[in-house]
């Protein structure tokens, strides 16, 4: 399996993720996708680490994206945007073997697919002030 379908399970664990926040267990729809026979172990491994790593530095994030977002508060981004955010951002802080360009390249072919048309420059732009933030190193 290629990484870009492994970033579009991690999406939607994450996107599940913001709204079971307060459930303590495993995800069944992680369960479901690491039966699927296609995933190779550092397919599981990337995914398990990507949304254990969202959920940990939550807060963290949030205050990345909220910096970069334009007086956008959390609770006012559309949840796909949101997820999607979420994941690369955490992708651009904690995972330097991923090129930035990609994480942010493959998000956003992530959120033109299930998100709204506008959704697309929002998440561009607070993407590449979390970029510039970060130093535009990678």
């Amino acid at each position: 399996m290629s990484r870009k379908k492994a970033r579009d399970y991690a999406y939607k664990l994450v996107f599940e993720w913001l709204f079971n926040k307060d459930n303590e267990e495993q995800s069944p729809t992680m369960n479901s996708i690491f039966e699927d026979s296609e995933i190779t172990l550092s397919d599981k491994d990337y995914i398990k680490s990507v949304v254990e790593g969202v959920e940990h530095n939550y807060s963290e994030l949030c205050e990345l994206i909220e910096a970069n977002s334009r007086n956008f508060k959390i609770e006012r981004i559309f949840k796909p945007d949101l997820a999607a955010l979420l994941l690369s951002a955490y992708e651009l802080k904690f995972m330097p073997d991923i090129p930035h360009a990609v994480s942010i390249s493959e998000i956003l072919d992530i959120v033109k697919t299930y998100s709204t048309p506008e959704s697309y420059v929002f998440v561009n732009g607070v993407l590449a002030g979390i970029y510039r933030q970060l130093g535009g190193k990678n």
